[in-house]
């Protein structure tokens, strides 16, 4: 198992939202700090995946075997890993990812019941502020896969999908795993949200279902070289005009 590296960021001073106070306002340098440690620390570990589920899964589960073989064959096409770096789906991932000899990245948080970073983790950071922890999980992702889950995966899933509806984010493909789990999240949001006209079909469009891991890791690659290509064709074109600019003024 290769050594970790590990950046503990800060500790846990109470309940994070009730406990500003104005006169607490140095705290916000704390936070400035895990904006800063994180975006040192993960700097250049793109092309990543991000993979989100529930941390009460535990290993000789069916989802732990697939969770683990997704991050795995993903790993094995040049993907690194990112979770939220606990027990369960995190665990998985990165179990999946280290095999794969990728960077293994956990962003853990400071919890009242203390959740460690799981053991296969080659790259982790700890945050107190979830918000912070949640911009990182985000930032350097080409894609999201949401696994089974509870509250904090859903709202993981449905942050990204307002970031992505918003504009605050480029999009990417959000792929929910299992439909047996999802569908009826998706019936909800079809029957319920859309039909009331609380969004659009095209935020729906966003959203990925799929059962297959060579379905989920075949969208990932075929996003991310689409990406890649778009990318090239422009830097291509911008070469092409400099060259047309520099012949005009010779």
């Amino acid at each position: 198992m290769s050594e970790s590296k590990h950046t503990h960021v800060s500790r846990p001073a109470g309940y994070e939202i009730n406990d500003f106070a104005k006169e607490e306002s140095w705290r916000m340098f704390r936070i400035i700090g895990e904006m800063v440690a994180g975006f040192d620390q993960l700097s250049g570990v793109e092309p990543a995946v991000t993979i989100y589920g529930s941390a009460r899964v535990r290993p000789g589960d069916d989802l732990y075997a697939t969770t683990e073989e997704l991050a795995e064959r993903l790993g094995k096409i040049g993907f690194n890993i990112i979770t939220g770096g606990g027990p369960g789906i995190m665990e998985a991932a990165n179990k999946g990812a280290l095999s794969a000899g990728v960077t293994s990245i956990g962003l853990n948080i400071e919890l009242p019941t203390e959740q460690s970073v799981n053991p296969y983790t080659t790259l982790s950071l700890t945050f107190n502020h979830f918000f912070a922890r949640k911009v990182m999980l985000a930032k350097y992702a080409t894609a999201f896969i949401i696994m089974p889950g509870g509250l904090g995966t859903l709202d993981e899933l449905t942050e990204i999908l307002c970031l992505i509806q918003t504009h605050k984010m480029r999009p990417f493909p959000v792929i929910l795993f299992g439909s047996e789990y999802w569908t009826g999240f998706l019936d909800w949001m079809r029957k319920s949200t859309l039909a009331g006209g609380y969004i659009s079909e095209e935020d729906l469009g966003l959203l990925v279902l799929c059962d297959d891991i060579q379905h989920v890791v075949d969208t990932v690659h075929e996003w991310y070289d689409r990406q890649e290509l778009s990318a090239q064709n422009i830097m291509e074109r911008i070469r092409r005009e400099d060259a047309s600019e520099r012949d005009a003024s010779s």
